[in-house]
């Protein structure tokens, strides 16, 4: 292999091997204003896209035991690194493929130390963000609370309404 493309192949891989997964894209037919645009939208959601050959893409899923078959792989391969979140991420690509119909095809990803397909992607795509997660489940802790406070309140009132109508009965 030549030098170039052996240190290629080893920042890329070291790369892989430091996010918290990766989502593998097939593209084609994107603008650069589109790329660009798309690359932003990674960078917010915790991301960011790196264009691959194929070749080195099949040996660093080698190095990480993944396997992939060149068949797999069609048009221009895409590698979207997750740094931070992978369900932010997998639902800023979806929300781009859904803009720019048939220029991004999802082909897998690498969630959790498992090989995902696609529409294993599509699936943690659609999962409620961290924060709306984090609401769930305070209102799942509210509602019982809520439901206590509001029994409690009942009993206080009822024992009012009946003070007050034997005081009203005596007068």
């Amino acid at each position: 292999m030549i030098e170039e493309k052996q240190l290629l192949l080893d920042e890329i891989t070291d790369k892989v091997k430091k996010s918290n997964g990766f989502i593998l894209a097939s593209y084609r037919g994107l603008t650069a204003n589109a790329t660009a645009g798309f690359r932003d939208q990674l960078v917010k959601a915790g991301g960011s896209l790196f264009a691959v050959k194929k070749r080195i893409f099949l040996k660093i899923a080698s190095e990480m035991k993944l396997e992939y078959e060149l068949g797999e792989l069609e048009g221009h391969i895409g590698v979207v690194l997750v740094e931070d979140n992978f369900v932010s991420t997998s639902k800023a690509i979806y929300a781009f493929a859904g803009e720019h119909k048939d220029a991004i095809k999802v082909i897998g990803g690498h969630f959790e130390g498992k090989k995902c397909s696609s529409s294993e992607v599509e699936q943690i795509s659609k999962l409620p963000s961290l924060n709306e997660m984090r609401a769930q489940i305070l209102g799942l802790f509210e509602a019982p609370m809520s439901h206590v406070v509001g029994v409690f309140e009942a009993a206080l009132s009822s024992v009012v309404y009946c003070l007050d109508n034997k005081a009203k009965k005596e007068s």
